[in-house]
């Protein structure tokens, strides 16, 4: 399993998965949006989208677990 984490504290802008979706490598998951910049958030590595921990307008920690893969 990889957890996909938040490397700021931010807001959730758009989460462009959902369960169950196969993403590959560098496939944008989740738009976070600080300071009125967007920050992609975007897969590590790819496989199947397990869980989605946030919903849009979310406000997230750095180090927030976001989505989880497997």
């Amino acid at each position: 399993m990889t957890e996909v984490r938040a490397d700021i504290t931010a807001s959730v802008w758009k989460v462009n998965v959902e369960v169950g979706q196969q993403v590959a490598a560098n496939d944008e998951l989740v738009i976070l949006e600080s300071m009125k910049m967007e920050i992609p958030v975007v897969a590590p590595v790819g496989g199947t989208v397990s869980a989605v921990l946030v919903a849009a307008e979310d406000q997230v920690a750095e180090g927030s677990v976001l989505v989880t893969l497997t």
